[in-house]
């Protein structure tokens, strides 16, 4: 039981660029802010990280991480974050954190995700980037099966204006096949939800599941009835 409805919030991006430019913070701070709302909770000091969540030993790079730790345990309060893989989508990380005795509050679970719940939210979270993984390196297998130079030009300039464009296009190529592939996968998922809930569910009623099923977006940010439409359309239009 928590000892006072102060919290303490726990934002994190990936990279220096994020970062600097704040994209991907305001969302976080936003979700924080209305979950804080709801709840009847108020922020007691705000923490940001920039930085890789990739590793289960990430703690020993996340020096604003275990402060915030060390800041609720003092106040006898819950850590609040976005999403759970703003802490990790590694299932031993989350454990270990668990184990510091400092409660979680993940916003788009809800007040009421136990420990158990969490572990589940997570091993799904782990599941789903090791997938990402996998069809990234066959989306990436195939651009390259196709003729596509991956990787950039590295230096090499062909003469002509065709070769300048070269480097950027196969880029851009390898971009869209692995965006291809994931939009792919995501609507098997929204196809099993529709044969579930309904062929004439809203957009955003898919989006909130596969929210809660712990599909991430190509951002790794919750879904909304906008981004599941993209999606729709990228597949049809690739056919």
């Amino acid at each position: 039981m928590l000892q006072t409805r102060s919290f303490v919030s726990y934002l994190r991006v990936s990279t220096d660029r994020q970062g600097k430019s704040g994209l991907g913070l305001e969302g976080q701070r936003e979700a924080i802010a209305r979950f804080c709302a709801a709840e009847g909770l108020t922020v007691a000091a705000e923490y940001v990280e920039v930085q890789s969540a990739k590793g289960t030993d990430a703690i020993e790079r996340r020096p604003k991480l275990a402060a915030s730790l060390a800041h609720a345990k003092r106040l006898g309060c819950a850590v609040v974050v976005a999403k759970l893989d703003r802490l990790s989508r590694d299932v031993a990380f989350i454990s270990s954190l668990m184990s510091r005795g400092v409660p979680f509050l993940v916003c788009d679970l809800g007040p009421h995700a136990d420990p158990f719940m969490l572990h589940i939210y997570a091993a799904l979270a782990e599941q789903e980037r090791r997938m990402i993984s996998t069809r990234t390196k066959i989306a990436l297998a195939a651009a390259k099966a196709r003729g596509v130079k991956l990787g950039g030009d590295r230096g090499y300039r062909p003469v002509g204006f065709a070769g300048r464009e070269a480097g950027p296009k196969a880029s851009a190529e390898a971009r869209t096949a692995v965006a291809n592939q994931h939009a792919y996968n995501v609507v098997l998922s929204i196809r099993e939800i529709r044969a579930e809930m309904g062929a004439d569910i809203s957009l955003q009623t898919i989006a909130d599941e596969l929210t809660r099923r712990g599909i991430a977006t190509p951002r790794g940010s919750m879904w909304t009835a906008t981004a599941v439409r993209r999606v729709l359309l990228r597949v049809e239009a690739e056919g």
